[in-house]
């Protein structure tokens, strides 16, 4: 799972609150209509055709769609304006959506587990499975896989880590369709234990999927810092700022799907106040033009060429 692949600091590449706001809400919705379609169809074809791989399956498809209304609603909510209790905005409702979609995979797969588990200690329990099940499990493998593709696509092109994250539960889904797919077709050989090892197996990659969704949103809330090419990236962009000679002690932390960075700047010390205040401001917008940066918080320090004393006289040696 490839969430590096976000940091692009090109400048074409950087869109608006409301255009990601609006990409993310289309693309959602696309995958409502087609979660919505599989699992009314896995979960009737499941029952009717006594598979409890294409029940789980279905079940994945409704944990899919009802993430689908929780990434709606965080997305709703992270646009919101900052206000007097939430100074930096309300991004960190996508880190939120986030966390509860973990927490929802880890209830999904821990239930899917317990059912498949029941099944495989009462072999004389499985039924063979209608082949029209097998149709079912392959056409779910293909709208899910056209799914994560155009999702991913959209969560790349405006950097949206909850999209990222809700287009891999598609591509869950879609592998574990084929998972399923085996499963039913080994029932239909004439090994009926097959469909709930694989209802298990299903069980264990939605678990992992909710395990690292959610680990991942902890830690951003917790503000962990963005990884280290990027804080390069924007340390090379205040570097390059007329006026700044040196950089240090820059510091990042997440807020949703943006960052708020700390740093020093360092000035010519011989400078007036109103110059270093007019670096810093340049500073600000560059990194703000450049990067996914909410806010730039930044540190002055006074600079002074080595063979100079403090009064900016010639130092004596």
């Amino acid at each position: 799972m490839q969430f590096d692949k976000l940091t692009d600091d090109s400048e074409d590449s950087l869109f608006s609150p409301a255009e990601r706001s609006e990409a993310a809400s289309r693309s959602t919705w696309v995958s409502v209509g087609v979660n919505l379609v599989l699992t009314i169809t896995q979960i009737t074809v499941g029952l009717l055709a006594k598979s409890q791989g294409l029940i789980a399956d279905g079940v994945h498809s409704l944990s899919d769609l009802v993430a689908d209304f929780v990434v709606l609603l965080a997305n709703r909510h992270s646009q919101k304006d900052a206000d007097e209790e939430h100074p930096y905005g309300h991004q960190r409702f996508e880190t939120a959506g986030s966390l509860v979609l973990g927490a929802l995979l880890l209830g999904v797969g821990a239930g899917m587990l317990w059912s498949a588990f029941l099944k495989i200690t009462a072999p004389e329990t499985v039924a063979t499975v209608h082949a029209v099940a097998l149709w079912v499990a392959g056409s779910a493998l293909i709208a899910k896989e056209v799914l994560f593709r155009y999702m991913l696509a959209v969560a790349k092109r405006v950097k949206s880590t909850m999209l990222v994250a809700n287009a891999w539960h598609a591509r869950s889904d879609a592998a574990s369709s084929l998972v399923v797919g085996v499963g039913i077709a080994g029932n239909l050989a004439g090994y009926p234990i097959l469909d709930p090892i694989a209802a298990l197996i299903v069980g264990c990659m939605v678990t992992k999927m909710g395990w690292k969704f959610g680990w991942d949103a902890l830690h951003d809330l917790m503000d962990r810092s963005v990884d280290d090419a990027e804080v390069k990236a924007i340390r090379e962009t205040l570097e390059h700022t007329p006026g700044v000679i040196g950089v240090h002690d820059v510091r990042t932390r997440k807020m949703g799907d943006m960052i708020v960075v700390d740093a020093h700047i360092e000035v010519d010390a011989d400078i007036s106040v109103e110059a270093g205040h007019e670096i810093a401001v340049a500073a600000q917008q560059r990194v703000l033009q450049r990067h996914r940066v909410l806010n730039l918080m930044s540190h002055i320090d006074p600079w002074r060429r080595p063979d100079r004393d403090h009064a900016g006289a010639p130092a004596l040696h």
